[in-house]
């Protein structure tokens, strides 16, 4: 399913220009458009508000299309709703906060229309889920999630880095609710719209939310990460669908079973690991030495570094992966020094 339109509802003709190339798009089943902004610093473009909503309604009547609307307050969605809006979705500066969210399901209450939630702004999966969990638990069942990517200090060279391990997690909470990305937030820059988009669908996204407009480089707002409906267009025509059915192919569950019993055997072999910790703890204890040894550390990360290249493993995986267990060992030895701290007082 295709999600798409404009960062801001701008004109009545910029939204003319949209919709009718995007109505060729066999997916394409809702037209998204900003009308409120909430934009980071306040001479930004904030959107028409009431008049956007106008020419949205007049556009819906005459195409025949469903138009969702971001809200952040219940002013917002008693417009949007006088308006005859048909999906609303929940923006990650929203999410991020549990009074505006339950202030929209208070808004909302009685109400039959279907919402989608974004991700908050950080990678906090609990607000995420916390959100969706407010909208279920006041009779809310026509729910979808936007990832859009999370902000990080970390430079990943996207505006919003995707992080789809964190929406992969409140996907294993929900796994009967649709997910869609937002790759135009992902990416902030267009170049990087389709790579990010084939990557949701090879995750098992059931969709995509991309902003478009007929002339980029005009656009009131977020004018890098738009594209034009002919791109989105070519685009669309050039992804791989995925199918996440879990019954696959003999060969397949046969990889699967391997990889299973290869899980297997790393557990076994890190609980063994791990099993030489108190012993060591003991012994640095009695020889009055740091937990933590700065030179250790920094041979291990060399070496084990050296072993994961000679295999063809990606360095900044393995140094992950090191810091885990070392970060593990760290607090089993910490626990073994305290136990015995706690045993031996009076």
């Amino acid at each position: 399913m295709l999600i798409a339109g404009p960062c801001g509802a701008e004109s009545m003709q910029q939204l003319q220009e949209l919709i009718v190339p995007l109505k060729t798009i066999p997916a394409f089943k809702l037209l998204r458009a900003g009308v409120w902004k909430p934009r980071t610093r306040p001479n930004g473009f904030q959107g028409h508000g009431e008049i956007a909503l106008t020419w949205l309604k007049e556009l819906k009547d005459q195409y025949k299309v469903p138009i969702a609307v971001e809200v952040a307050s219940p002013m917002h969605v008693e417009q949007a709703l006088k308006f005859n809006m048909d999906v609303l979705w929940i923006g990650a500066r929203t999410t991020v906060n549990p009074f505006y969210v339950q202030d929209i399901v208070n808004a909302l209450s009685g109400i039959d229309i279907p919402v989608m939630i974004k991700n908050p702004v950080h990678a906090d999966v609990k607000l995420w889920i916390g959100a969706l969990e407010r909208f279920l638990n006041s009779g809310k069942t026509n729910l979808a999630a936007i990832h859009r990517g999370f902000y990080s200090y970390a430079s990943s060279g996207y505006r919003n880095s995707p992080l789809w391990s964190v929406a992969l997690e409140f996907k294993t909470y929900f796994p009967d609710i649709p997910m869609y990305a937002d790759t135009s937030h992902m990416a902030g820059k267009r170049q990087w719209i389709a790579e990010l988009s084939q990557q949701a669908f090879n995750l098992g996204y059931q969709g995509l939310m991309l902003e478009t407009h007929p002339q980029p480089e005009c656009a009131l707002s977020d004018a890098d990460q738009q594209l034009t409906p002919n791109d989105v267009i070519a685009m669309w025509n050039q992804l791989e669908f995925r199918t996440a059915v879990s019954t696959a192919s003999d060969h397949l569950q046969t990889l699967r079973k391997c990889i299973d019993e290869r899980d297997k055997l790393i557990i076994e072999q890190l609980a063994h690991r791990l099993k030489f910790v108190d012993e060591i703890a003991d012994l640095k204890k009695d020889l009055g030495l740091t937990i933590f040894q700065l030179e250790r550390w920094k041979e291990l990360l060399h070496t084990r570094s050296v072993w994961a290249a000679e295999l063809g493993l990606r360095q900044e995986f393995i140094e992950k992966l090191c810091q885990l267990i070392h970060d593990e060992s760290i607090q089993l030895q910490q626990q073994r020094w305290n136990s015995n701290n706690t045993t031996n007082s009076f």
